[in-house]
C-alpha cells in the first residue's frame, strides 16, 4: 500500500547548498530523498548550482547529482506557468526572482511538490504545493 512516501519531490536550491555543506536538517532530507528514489532537480536550480561552483571538486559533486537525481527541464509549458506566475506576481507587487518562477513553474507543470525552506518566498506562488523539510523527515 502506497502512504505517500514514494512520490518524486523537487527540491529547491538552498536546500541543495546547504546539503552540499553537510548542513542539518537538509542533508539528512536530501540523502532520504535519494535513498528512496524521489529526488528531482530542475533545470533552473542545477543552472543556479554550477554557478556557484567554485572548485573541480564542487562541480564534480553536482554531476554525481545529476547523474542521481531525476531530472525536471524548463519545458515550453513550464515556462509558460512561470510566465503566469511573473504577471500575477508583479500585479500583486510580490514578484519573486527569475530562477524562483522557473522552478516554480517546473512544478506546476508536472505537478510535483517543491522542498524548500524558503516557504515564504514560494508561498506567493497560487496552486504551488510546498513541503517543509520537518514535513518529510517526520513521515
Amino acid at each position: 500500500m502506497d502512504n505517500g512516501n514514494h512520490h518524486r519531490v523537487i527540491v529547491d536550491t538552498d536546500v541543495l547548498i546547504d546539503y552540499f555543506a553537510g548542513v542539518s536538517p537538509s542533508a539528512e532530507a536530501v540523502e532520504r530523498l535519494l535513498q528512496e528514489d524521489r529526488l528531482v532537480v530542475t533545470t533552473p536550480t542545477f543552472f543556479e548550482l554550477a554557478c556557484g561552483c567554485q572548485t573541480p571538486a564542487q562541480l564534480q559533486d553536482l554531476e554525481l547529482l545529476m547523474k542521481a537525481a531525476y531530472g525536471v527541464e524548463l519545458s515550453g509549458t513550464a515556462a509558460l506557468r512561470a510566465g503566469a506566475c511573473y504577471r500575477e506576481l508583479k500585479a500583486q507587487g510580490q514578484l519573486i526572482g527569475v530562477s524562483d518562477l522557473l522552478i516554480a513553474g517546473c512544478c506546476l507543470a508536472t505537478g510535483l511538490p517543491l522542498l524548500t525552506r524558503n516557504v515564504q518566498h514560494f508561498q506567493r506562488v497560487s496552486g504551488l504545493t510546498l513541503l517543509e523539510i520537518s514535513n518529510l523527515l517526520n513521515s
